[in-house]
């Protein structure tokens, strides 16, 4: 599962960029002297309250939110627009409290329709895709189940910095490997993994060039037909999967939908963007609106 990066990699770091990262990398060790929910609570205020004021986070947000939801009342648009950073924020900080986010994960029990296909998947030894977006908080299902006997591995792009995409995938993989990144040696060893009966995680909602236009929200919307691909040529389960933010303890509860039947690439990916636009729908403060999901450059 990749993380909530910038899509596009532009290569060398600039003196801003390096600057950013290194404040990035001092936040995070201060952080951690925090016991975990503290830690969260505090990077969720900063996130809302300083960087969505400071950053250009709150406008891309509302402008995602007018191109997708134009009907929203301007001020739910601007509520939303407003707490989008402090969820990300929180999302960073326990993705890089990996230990700390196992253990509140194994409190979290899996539940929805799709749970029972799943353990069956398990049981049969059968390949499934765990397809979530950049929701709430996307690994707290992987970690839940890996806690419950399973071995859900993902598959990640990479970020733009070197050390904070270090950092992220040494999180990632303490808590539940292995890890493939959108490599040609990744893709290679996610296959590999496949035929075996493996069961991975990955988010679809990034804008790829290869990707097909298909409805997200009511809006064609540049989606990959890849992992239904995937799933058919290996008769893998395709299940989409939800760790959603809740007022009370332990803080999230796991949904895990309905399986994606089987029938053309097309209709499958349009079956996924349907799931996740209603999430989005229900909880839209929760979906990282800031990542370019749409594009100038689409048609």
């Amino acid at each position: 599962m990749s993380p909530p990066a910038p899509d596009a990699d532009t290569g060398a770091d600039t003196p801003t960029e390096t600057r950013r990262d290194r404040l990035g990398m001092a936040y995070l060790s201060l952080l951690s002297y925090l016991p975990f929910p503290a830690r969260v609570r505090l990077s969720g205020w900063l996130g809302e309250h300083l960087v969505g004021r400071l950053s250009s986070v709150r406008r891309k947000g509302r402008a995602a939110g007018a191109h997708f939801m134009p009907d929203l009342p301007e001020a739910e648009a601007q509520r939303i627009a407003a707490q989008v950073p402090g969820n990300l924020a929180r999302l960073a900080t326990e993705i890089l409290s990996p230990e700390d986010l196992a253990r509140l994960a194994a409190t979290v029990p899996p539940a929805g329709p799709g749970f029972a296909a799943l353990e069956e998947a398990k049981a049969q030894g059968r390949a499934a895709i765990l397809v979530s977006a950049h929701f709430g908080n996307y690994d707290v299902p992987r970690l839940s189940l890996n806690a419950r006997g399973y071995h859900i591995g993902g598959f990640y792009k990479a970020m733009s910095s070197p050390a904070l995409n270090d950092l992220y995938v040494r999180s990632v993989s303490a808590s539940g490997a292995p890890m493939f990144p959108d490599t040609s040696e990744g893709l290679k060893g996610l296959l590999r993994f496949m035929r075996k009966g493996g069961m991975f995680g990955i988010l679809i909602d990034l804008d790829r060039p290869n990707g097909v236009l298909i409805d997200f929200l009511g809006r064609p919307t540049r989606t990959v037909l890849s992992i239904a691909e995937m799933a058919l040529k290996y008769d893998a389960l395709v299940v989409p999967v939800f760790g959603i933010r809740t007022p009370e303890a332990p803080g999230f509860r796991i949904h895990i939908d309905t399986p994606v039947a089987h029938s053309t690439p097309e209709q499958m990916t349009r079956d996924l963007n349907d799931r996740i636009g209603a999430q989005v729908r229900a909880h839209p403060a929760q979906w990282v609106w800031w990542h370019k999901r749409r594009k100038p450059d689409h048609p």
